[in-house]
Protein backbone atom coordinates (compact mmCIF):
# COMPACT_ATOMS: atom_id res chain seq x y z
CA UNK A 1 0.00 0.00 0.00
CA UNK A 2 1.28 3.27 -1.07
CA UNK A 3 0.07 6.32 1.09
CA UNK A 4 1.00 10.21 -0.08
CA UNK A 5 0.48 12.79 2.69
CA UNK A 6 0.59 16.40 2.86
CA UNK A 7 -0.93 19.10 4.75
CA UNK A 8 -0.35 22.84 5.09
CA UNK A 9 -2.31 23.59 1.87
CA UNK A 10 -3.02 27.45 3.10
CA UNK A 11 -5.52 27.41 -0.27
CA UNK A 12 -2.11 26.60 -2.32
CA UNK A 13 -3.75 23.30 -4.29
CA UNK A 14 -1.77 24.39 -7.92
CA UNK A 15 1.25 22.70 -6.16
CA UNK A 16 -0.81 18.79 -6.17
CA UNK A 17 0.22 18.55 -9.56
CA UNK A 18 3.71 18.22 -8.05
CA UNK A 19 3.73 15.66 -6.23
CA UNK A 20 4.74 12.17 -7.75
CA UNK A 21 2.07 9.13 -7.51
CA UNK A 22 -1.13 11.54 -5.95
CA UNK A 23 -3.41 9.73 -8.91
CA UNK A 24 -2.29 6.44 -8.24
CA UNK A 25 -2.19 6.17 -4.17
CA UNK A 26 -4.20 3.81 -2.42
CA UNK A 27 -4.87 6.62 0.53
CA UNK A 28 -3.99 10.70 0.50
CA UNK A 29 -3.97 11.60 4.02
CA UNK A 30 -3.84 15.90 4.57
CA UNK A 31 -2.65 16.91 8.29
CA UNK A 32 -4.23 19.89 8.53
CA UNK A 33 -4.66 23.51 7.26
CA UNK A 34 -6.63 23.40 4.27
CA UNK A 35 -7.47 27.60 4.23
CA UNK A 36 -6.09 30.74 5.64
CA UNK A 37 -8.76 31.60 8.57
CA UNK A 38 -11.27 29.65 5.94
CA UNK A 39 -14.61 27.91 6.60
CA UNK A 40 -16.53 25.29 4.94
CA UNK A 41 -16.79 26.79 1.93
CA UNK A 42 -13.20 27.66 1.51
CA UNK A 43 -12.29 24.22 2.77
CA UNK A 44 -14.95 22.92 -0.18
CA UNK A 45 -12.51 24.35 -3.14
CA UNK A 46 -8.96 22.56 -1.38
CA UNK A 47 -11.03 19.17 -0.95
CA UNK A 48 -12.65 19.44 -5.16
CA UNK A 49 -9.42 19.89 -6.31
CA UNK A 50 -7.64 17.12 -4.52
CA UNK A 51 -10.76 14.66 -4.87
CA UNK A 52 -9.62 15.63 -8.61
CA UNK A 53 -6.66 13.39 -8.02
CA UNK A 54 -7.60 10.59 -6.01
CA UNK A 55 -10.88 10.28 -3.92
CA UNK A 56 -9.39 7.86 -1.31
CA UNK A 57 -8.97 10.86 0.77
CA UNK A 58 -8.60 11.24 4.95
CA UNK A 59 -8.90 14.35 6.37
CA UNK A 60 -8.53 16.95 9.31
CA UNK A 61 -8.44 20.47 10.05
CA UNK A 62 -5.75 22.92 11.56
CA UNK A 63 -5.45 25.95 13.55
CA UNK A 64 -5.90 28.13 11.08
CA UNK A 65 -9.25 26.20 9.97
CA UNK A 66 -11.98 27.35 11.15
CA UNK A 67 -14.06 24.49 13.08
CA UNK A 68 -17.03 24.42 10.81
CA UNK A 69 -14.52 22.92 8.28
CA UNK A 70 -13.97 20.17 11.31
CA UNK A 71 -18.03 19.64 10.90
CA UNK A 72 -17.76 19.66 7.11
CA UNK A 73 -14.96 16.90 7.11
CA UNK A 74 -17.72 15.00 9.44
CA UNK A 75 -20.64 15.38 6.91
CA UNK A 76 -18.24 13.96 3.87
CA UNK A 77 -17.21 10.68 6.30
CA UNK A 78 -13.31 11.44 5.89
CA UNK A 79 -13.00 13.34 8.97
CA UNK A 80 -9.99 11.77 11.52
CA UNK A 81 -10.23 14.15 14.29
CA UNK A 82 -10.72 11.78 17.73
CA UNK A 83 -11.68 9.40 15.40
CA UNK A 84 -10.10 6.26 13.16
CA UNK A 85 -10.24 4.28 10.70
CA UNK A 86 -9.14 0.94 9.07
CA UNK A 87 -7.95 1.38 5.24
CA UNK A 88 -7.83 -2.24 3.67
CA UNK A 89 -8.29 -4.17 6.26
CA UNK A 90 -4.39 -3.63 7.16
CA UNK A 91 -3.70 -0.03 8.36
CA UNK A 92 -5.55 1.97 11.23
CA UNK A 93 -5.45 5.40 11.11
CA UNK A 94 -6.34 7.93 13.65
CA UNK A 95 -5.98 11.85 14.53
CA UNK A 96 -6.26 14.70 16.11
CA UNK A 97 -6.46 18.41 14.37
CA UNK A 98 -6.82 21.88 15.43
CA UNK A 99 -3.38 23.22 17.69
CA UNK A 100 -2.33 23.71 21.16
CA UNK A 101 -2.25 27.21 21.83
CA UNK A 102 -0.13 29.62 20.03
CA UNK A 103 0.32 33.55 20.30
CA UNK A 104 -1.25 33.89 16.84
CA UNK A 105 -5.23 33.59 18.43
CA UNK A 106 -5.71 31.09 15.22
CA UNK A 107 -9.33 29.45 14.52
CA UNK A 108 -9.08 26.90 15.81
CA UNK A 109 -6.70 25.79 18.97
CA UNK A 110 -7.41 23.65 21.57
CA UNK A 111 -6.66 23.59 25.60
CA UNK A 112 -4.01 20.72 25.71
CA UNK A 113 -6.97 19.28 28.35
CA UNK A 114 -9.09 19.36 24.89
CA UNK A 115 -6.32 17.88 22.76
CA UNK A 116 -5.67 14.95 25.39
CA UNK A 117 -9.17 14.09 25.25
CA UNK A 118 -9.76 13.64 21.52
CA UNK A 119 -6.40 11.78 21.62
CA UNK A 120 -7.54 9.60 24.51
CA UNK A 121 -10.94 9.10 22.06
CA UNK A 122 -8.99 7.87 19.00
CA UNK A 123 -7.02 5.76 20.84
CA UNK A 124 -10.13 4.22 22.09
CA UNK A 125 -11.33 3.73 18.36
CA UNK A 126 -8.19 2.71 16.87
CA UNK A 127 -7.97 -0.09 19.43
CA UNK A 128 -11.32 -1.55 19.09
CA UNK A 129 -10.80 -2.09 15.55
CA UNK A 130 -7.21 -3.00 15.70
CA UNK A 131 -8.50 -6.11 18.26
CA UNK A 132 -11.82 -5.97 16.19
CA UNK A 133 -9.67 -7.04 13.04
CA UNK A 134 -8.32 -10.95 12.60
CA UNK A 135 -5.00 -11.47 12.87
CA UNK A 136 -2.68 -12.50 9.96
CA UNK A 137 0.80 -14.73 10.63
CA UNK A 138 2.06 -13.28 7.40
CA UNK A 139 0.70 -9.86 7.66
CA UNK A 140 1.01 -7.20 10.81
CA UNK A 141 -1.60 -4.34 11.22
CA UNK A 142 0.35 -0.69 10.65
CA UNK A 143 -0.80 2.27 12.70
CA UNK A 144 -0.84 5.51 11.47
CA UNK A 145 -1.50 8.53 13.73
CA UNK A 146 -2.16 11.87 12.36
CA UNK A 147 -1.43 14.96 14.16
CA UNK A 148 -1.37 18.55 13.09
CA UNK A 149 0.47 19.58 16.06
CA UNK A 150 3.63 17.99 16.45
CA UNK A 151 4.70 16.14 19.59
CA UNK A 152 6.23 18.76 21.96
CA UNK A 153 9.87 18.05 22.62
CA UNK A 154 11.12 16.89 19.41
CA UNK A 155 12.79 17.54 15.55
CA UNK A 156 9.72 18.26 13.89
CA UNK A 157 7.77 21.08 16.85
CA UNK A 158 10.92 23.53 16.26
CA UNK A 159 10.86 26.90 15.48
CA UNK A 160 13.87 29.11 13.77
CA UNK A 161 14.68 30.42 17.39
CA UNK A 162 15.74 26.71 18.49
CA UNK A 163 11.95 26.79 21.15
CA UNK A 164 9.83 23.45 21.59
CA UNK A 165 6.39 24.24 20.61
CA UNK A 166 4.60 21.45 20.07
CA UNK A 167 1.88 19.36 22.07
CA UNK A 168 2.49 17.42 25.26
CA UNK A 169 -0.72 15.66 24.66
CA UNK A 170 0.18 14.61 21.36
CA UNK A 171 3.89 13.23 22.72
CA UNK A 172 1.97 11.78 25.81
CA UNK A 173 -0.43 9.51 23.26
CA UNK A 174 2.50 8.65 20.87
CA UNK A 175 4.40 7.24 24.34
CA UNK A 176 1.77 5.47 25.06
CA UNK A 177 0.37 3.43 22.20
CA UNK A 178 3.42 3.83 19.87
CA UNK A 179 2.30 4.35 16.77
CA UNK A 180 4.29 2.91 14.03
CA UNK A 181 4.53 6.79 12.19
CA UNK A 182 2.85 10.13 13.26
CA UNK A 183 2.29 12.73 10.44
CA UNK A 184 2.31 16.15 11.18
CA UNK A 185 2.61 19.48 10.34
CA UNK A 186 1.70 23.11 11.61
CA UNK A 187 5.62 23.97 12.66
CA UNK A 188 6.51 24.94 8.84
CA UNK A 189 9.88 25.31 9.24
CA UNK A 190 10.32 22.25 11.02
CA UNK A 191 10.08 20.23 8.50
CA UNK A 192 11.89 16.76 8.19
CA UNK A 193 11.64 13.13 10.16
CA UNK A 194 12.97 12.28 14.08
CA UNK A 195 11.69 9.29 15.99
CA UNK A 196 9.92 9.56 19.43
CA UNK A 197 10.75 6.04 20.72
CA UNK A 198 10.05 3.40 17.61
CA UNK A 199 7.32 5.58 16.29
CA UNK A 200 8.94 7.78 13.24
CA UNK A 201 8.15 11.41 12.92
CA UNK A 202 7.09 13.00 9.62
CA UNK A 203 6.58 16.76 9.09
CA UNK A 204 5.98 16.85 5.25
CA UNK A 205 6.45 21.09 5.81
CA UNK A 206 4.32 23.40 3.96
CA UNK A 207 2.50 21.78 0.41
CA UNK A 208 3.12 25.63 -0.90
CA UNK A 209 6.66 25.06 -0.22
CA UNK A 210 6.40 21.76 -2.28
CA UNK A 211 6.41 19.62 0.97
CA UNK A 212 4.80 16.42 0.65
CA UNK A 213 5.46 12.43 2.19
CA UNK A 214 5.40 9.31 0.90
CA UNK A 215 4.90 5.71 3.38
CA UNK A 216 4.96 2.26 1.40
CA UNK A 217 3.63 -0.41 3.48
CA UNK A 218 4.52 -4.18 3.24
CA UNK A 219 2.96 -7.06 4.88
CA UNK A 220 5.36 -6.69 8.05
CA UNK A 221 7.43 -3.92 7.43
CA UNK A 222 7.19 0.23 5.68
CA UNK A 223 9.98 2.74 3.92
CA UNK A 224 9.28 6.39 3.79
CA UNK A 225 10.11 9.57 2.12
CA UNK A 226 10.00 13.25 2.18
CA UNK A 227 10.30 15.13 -0.15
Amino acid sequence: MEIIAFGDIHMSTDRLSRIKGLRRADLVIVTGDLTNFGSSVEARRVLTDILGYNGKLLCLAGNMDNSSVNDYLDDLGINLHGQAQMVGGRVCVFGVGASNPTPFNTPWELSEEQLKHCADEARRQAKKLMDQTPSLATQKIHSIMVSHAPPIGTGVDRLRDGRHVGSRAIRRLIEECRPDYCLSGHIHESAGCDCLGTTILLNPGMLAGGGWATITLNDNDSTYSLQ
